[in-house]
């Protein structure tokens, strides 16, 4: 009898696939071409009705004060009232999740690159919590004017730290003993990036680190979601290929292709944030 040559795993190479192209649809439908200058450009679309009008209506007003006004126009509320400690970190904890769902692509790629490195939840939750640590950090020390970072410095080298962690991801089939501090380096880098956001948005001295917990908070919370899908994805993935050598073949099928992507998204950036 004649050997069959129909491939094996054809339905989970095809939904490997699937998954591939609808990730580069999204990078490429979900980036704009001209990143917003003002957090209200970046939210509050006209005709969006999901969006929170009370998120948008501050959003507009911290984007219109500006100079010596801030010290004039503090952070008020729907009644008109001036917000207190927990109603400000609150919108900031809206303000950081919408900074990454679905605005914050280069920390998404970033942790999903993380994620495809860690076959154990043990190194996932060591890298993941080091990377917090490290932006965290960076993006406080920034927010209170301590460093100032140059964001013509640091967009190209947060692209680099993409493709760097994905660019590993192909080379090392285990997460490395220096990963951690690596990725440590990176958070400071990441968290720079965060701090350029939260700067522009400008903020009355009284509600600073209200504003300053809530915004990390909210980072955080995003972070968590996308590792949530991506927990989902992989364990519906894992089960779509055969019972035997599962680790192998979700190597093959999903984190070689996916740090592929990942990393060549992450060296474009890398060359047209330095020189385009």
């Amino acid at each position: 009898m004649l050997a069959s040559n129909k491939p094996r795993f054809s339905a989970s190479r095809r939904l490997l696939l699937l998954g591939c192209v609808a990730f580069a649809f999204f990078l490429n439908a979900s980036i704009p071409s001209d990143v917003a200058a003002h957090p209200e450009d970046e939210f509050c679309v006209p005709g969006e009705g999901s969006l929170d009008p009370e998120l948008c209506a501050a959003l507009l007003a911290l984007d219109s004060a500006t100079g010596k006004n801030l010290e004039e126009k503090p952070i008020l509320d729907a009644s008109g009232e001036v917000r207190g400690f927990w109603s400000t970190a609150g919108l900031y904890v809206k303000i950081g999740v919408r900074h990454i769902l679905p605005a914050g692509q280069d920390h998404i790629l970033f942790v999903l690159a993380l994620f495809l490195s860690s076959t154990r939840l043990r190194a996932l939750v060591i890298q993941i919590s080091t990377f917090t640590v490290a932006h965290t950090a960076s993006l406080g020390l920034a927010a209170a004017g301590v460093i100032s970072p140059a964001s013509g410095i640091v967009e190209p080298l947060i692209a680099v730290t993409i493709a760097w962690v994905a660019i590993e991801n192909l080379l090392l089939p285990d997460m490395p003993k220096w990963r951690p501090v690596i990725v440590f380096m990176f958070g400071l880098i990441h968290g720079l990036g965060f701090a350029g956001f939260f700067g522009e948005l400008g903020l009355p001295p009284g509600q600073f680190w209200s504003a300053l917990i809530g915004f990390n908070v909210g980072v955080e919370l995003g972070q968590l979601s996308v590792i949530a899908v991506a927990f989902v994805l992989a364990l519906l993935l894992r089960n779509a290929l055969a019972k035997r050598d599962k680790s192998a073949l979700y190597r093959k099928y999903v984190v070689i292709p996916g740090s592929t992507l990942i990393g060549l998204t992450g060296l474009w950036w890398a060359v047209s944030r330095t020189f385009l």
